[in-house]
């Protein structure tokens, strides 16, 4: 089972596209945290889940995922029939059946669109940007097919 958390750091000012969060994603093999740096969150996330799509619900064998203004790294890679595993930089973190993977970043993704993008101005391209991969890997999750 792999969890996932998406934050953004207290003290920026006023909501931003730009913000700086972090993200933690922890298996039963350990965790990887961008802790140290940060990343801009909402923008990691919307590319995360549009890179994450094909390898869940397509034909990518794998995928090696660097957040926006960062040096975290997190890599996932088919690991037999219905399975992904998830490491970064040679490190494992653990490995998840792909429905439960793709239940996981969404669920962290909307919660973290509750927790604050929800605040920015609605025709902000960037919060359009944000939604709109949220959309699309939902449908991609309920029709099994990336680019839905």
């Amino acid at each position: 089972m792999i969890e996932v958390r998406f934050s953004v750091r207290p003290g920026q000012g006023g909501p931003s596209v730009f913000d700086l969060g972090d993200i933690v994603c922890e298996g039963e093999s350990g965790p990887v945290r961008s802790a140290d740096r940060g990343l801009m969150v909402y923008l990691s996330v919307a590319l995360l889940l549009d890179d994450l799509g094909p390898l869940l619900f397509g034909k990518r064998p794998n995928l090696s995922f660097t957040g926006v203004d960062t040096s975290v790294r997190i890599d996932f890679e088919r690991a037999g029939k219905g399975f992904v595993s998830v490491s970064s930089r040679g490190v494992p973190v653990g490995r998840a059946r792909v429905e439960d993977l793709a239940r996981t970043f969404l669920r962290a993704a909307e919660e973290l669109a509750e927790q604050g993008l929800s605040s920015l101005p609605a025709g902000d391209a960037s919060w359009s940007d944000y939604f709109t991969a949220v959309r699309r890997f939902r449908a991609a999750m309920e029709t099994g097919v990336a680019g839905a």
